[in-house]
């Protein structure tokens, strides 16, 4: 969807950013937007990134490297805002607004905006754009609830959840990726060994994973057919063709904004525009609800719309 945009700013000659907070996604955007725009000059900014001395027409960065410029960019686009840690870091927001001209075009994207700035839309204090559709043109995929008792107690008796197990295996047969999402590392422990006497093609990630970037590279290359993750993925990473779950979907950590971008991760691409998302849970919160009512709100509005294939 930003491509037009990109293009039509680069053909003015303008410099352009796009900043995101965490790395996982610039390492996502970077080869997508040179497959894109090949002539022209691409730095993929973070820590460690070969391309800091380099001058580039186009930047993808973290938003912590925005740090490096000052009114260098006549157009911004911040993706993800109300990721952590830019929504949570004051100095964050600043070095976005230090790294722009005055005269620059600044663009927030957001699958999940905040509660403030929807009442701040729905008010006309903030300009906006909902695009209620994907490209594809098909409808975002709905979360499925499924009951799963008390799942912590099988696994006590290194044992996984039948229900777990059953829709696993399923998809094992099928060869259909999958991500599994924990709500807590330590529990990645437990679930990996288990899920891997089901397929040998079985990995995990966290946030202090040191491998992360490896093992995220290896699931796109589809050497990994079943990936355990925390919220660490929840978004900025596509995988063209897989089903999605959410093991404990209840708790805290899966926020109403956690879910709607977990769910994202099914069915985003043109050759595989449906999928699975199960939230298998031990009662339904407040959360998973407002997840779900958003996520059939987008698709009511994109069939008024007629942006959704008939």
């Amino acid at each position: 969807m930003l491509f037009a945009g990109i293009a039509h700013a680069l053909k003015q000659g303008q410099r352009v950013c796009l900043a995101t907070p965490r790395t996982d996604v610039v390492l996502e955007l970077a080869p997508r937007l040179k497959k894109v725009f090949p002539h022209t000059t691409i730095a993929a900014l973070y820590g460690g990134s070969e391309d800091r001395q380099l001058f580039a027409n186009l930047v993808i960065s973290t938003t912590h490297q925005l740090f490096r410029f000052y009114h260098a960019f006549d157009t911004v686009i911040v993706d993800e805002v109300d990721a952590f840690p830019y929504t949570m870091d004051a100095t964050l927001q600043y070095a976005v607004q230090q790294a722009k001209k005055a005269t620059a075009a600044t663009i927030y994207l957001t699958a999940t905006p905040s509660r403030k700035w929807q009442k701040e839309c729905r008010q006309n204090k903030r300009a906006y754009i909902t695009i209620p559709a994907r490209f594809h043109r098909f409808p975002l995929p709905i979360p499925q609830f499924k009951w799963i008792g008390q799942w912590t107690i099988p696994l006590k008796k290194a044992r996984l959840p039948f229900v777990l197990k059953k829709w696993l295996q399923y998809r094992i047969e099928k060869e259909k990726q999958v991500l599994l999402f924990i709500p807590k590392i330590k529990l990645i422990d437990d679930i990996l060994p288990l899920v891997q006497k089901l397929h040998p093609k079985v990995d995990a990630v966290h946030a202090e994973d040191p491998l992360r970037k490896e093992k995220v590279q290896k699931m796109r290359k589809k050497e990994t057919l079943i990936l355990l993750t925390t919220t660490i993925l929840e978004r900025g990473v596509t995988f063209p063709h897989i089903d999605v779950a959410v093991l404990g979907a209840e708790d805290r950590i899966f926020t109403e904004s956690a879910l709607v971008q977990i769910a994202g991760r099914v069915g985003r691409s043109v050759e595989a525009p449906t999928g699975d998302i199960i939230f298998f849970h031990y009662g339904k919160t407040t959360a998973m609800v407002r997840a779900k009512k958003q996520i059939l709100q987008m698709n009511k509005e994109a069939k008024i719309r007629g942006f959704l294939y008939e």
